[in-house]
C-alpha cells in the first residue's frame, strides 16, 4: 500500500512538472510580440474556419472554396502592383468571384464546372499581375504558403472586423441555411430565396478563405477550411455540435502549429496540415473498426 501511494506521488510530481513546464514554454512564447498577434489571428480564424467549414462540407462545396483561395491570392497580387495592402485585394477579390459562382451556378450541388471557368480565370489574372509587378513580391508570394508569424497589428485587426461581421450574419441566416443545405429542392418549395441564400453564403466562404488563408496559405486551405469539419462530421451528425468540434480541432491544429513551429524551424502550416490530416485519418481508421 505504501509503495502505491509512493507511486502515485511520484506520477502526481512528473504530471505537475509538466504542467508547470508547458505553462513556462508558454509564456515565453508568448513574450514576443510577433507571437502574440499569431496567436490572437489565428484563434479568429479557426473560430471562423470551423463554423463556415461544417457548411462546405455539408454544401459540398470543398471545391469552391479552393477556387476561393487562388482568387484571393490573385487579389493579393493585383492590390502588391497597385501599393496596397495585400489583404485589401485578398477580400475584393475572393469577394466578387464568390458572387459571380454562385449567380453562374444555381444549385450549389452543381457549380463545379462553373467555379472551374471562375478559377482559370482568376488564375490567369494572377499570372498577369506577378508578371506585371517589377518589385519584390514577398507579401503576395507568402499568400501562397501562409505566414502567420509575420503579421502585423494591422492585419489583426482586420481579420477580427472580418470575423466578426462574419459570425453575426451567418448567425442571422443559420437557419435557412441549415435548411437549404440538408435539401436545396425543399427549402425551394417552402418559398426560400435559395439562390441568394447560396450567394450570401459563398460571400461567407471568401471571407473565411481570406483571413484562412494568411494562416496556411492559398495551396494548403484544406487544412483547416475542410478537413476539421470532415472530421466533425464522422464523430456526429448534430450540425451544433459538429461546428462546436470543427472549431475545436481547428483551435488545437492551429495552437498546435504555432507554439511548434517557435521552437522547431518548420512553417505553421505544415505543423496544421500534419495535425489535421493525422486526426482525420485516426478518425476514418477509428469509425471503420466501430462499424
Amino acid at each position: 500500500m505504501a509503495e502505491s501511494r509512493l507511486w502515485d506521488r511520484k506520477n502526481q510530481l512528473i504530471i505537475m512538472n509538466n504542467m508547470f513546464s508547458l505553462f513556462a514554454n508558454l509564456q515565453i512564447v508568448l513574450s514576443y510580440d510577433f507571437m502574440q498577434h499569431a496567436f490572437e489571428a489565428g484563434t479568429l480564424v479557426a473560430i471562423v474556419a470551423g463554423v463556415v467549414g461544417y457548411f462546405i462540407v455539408l454544401r459540398r462545396s470543398s471545391f469552391a472554396a479552393h477556387a476561393l483561395s487562388h482568387a484571393g491570392f490573385t487579389g493579393a497580387a493585383g492590390a502588391v502592383l497597385l501599393g496596397w495592402n495585400p489583404l485589401i485585394g485578398l477580400f475584393a477579390c475572393t469577394g466578387v468571384s464568390g458572387v459571380i459562382m454562385a449567380l453562374l451556378g444555381r444549385r450549389a450541388a452543381n457549380r463545379d464546372l462553373q467555379i472551374g471557368v471562375v478559377l482559370s480565370f482568376v488564375l490567369g489574372l494572377g499570372v498577369l499581375f506577378m508578371n506585371l509587378y517589377k518589385g519584390y513580391s514577398t507579401e503576395a508570394y507568402s499568400l501562397l504558403f501562409g505566414e502567420i508569424l509575420g503579421i502585423r497589428v494591422t492585419d489583426v485587426w482586420i481579420t477580427l472586423a472580418a470575423s466578426v461581421f462574419l459570425l453575426i450574419v451567418f448567425s442571422a441566416m443559420y437557419q435557412p441555411l441549415l435548411f437549404s443545405s440538408l435539401d436545396e429542392e425543399a427549402a425551394e418549395a417552402k418559398g426560400l430565396p435559395v439562390v441568394w441564400i447560396g450567394t450570401l453564403f459563398l460571400l461567407l466562404v471568401a471571407i473565411a478563405t481570406s483571413v484562412a488563408v494568411q494562416v496556411v496559405g492559398v495551396l494548403l486551405i484544406f487544412s483547416l477550411l475542410v478537413t476539421p469539419a470532415a472530421i466533425a462530421q464522422r464523430l456526429t451528425t448534430r450540425p451544433f455540435y459538429g461546428m462546436l468540434v470543427s472549431v475545436v480541432i481547428a483551435l488545437f491544429a492551429t495552437w498546435f502549429g504555432l507554439i511548434a513551429s517557435f521552437y522547431i524551424p518548420y512553417p505553421v502550416s505544415f505543423f496544421i496540415t500534419s495535425v489535421t490530416f493525422g486526426l482525420y485519418v485516426v478518425v476514418r481508421v477509428l469509425t471503420a473498426l466501430r462499424v
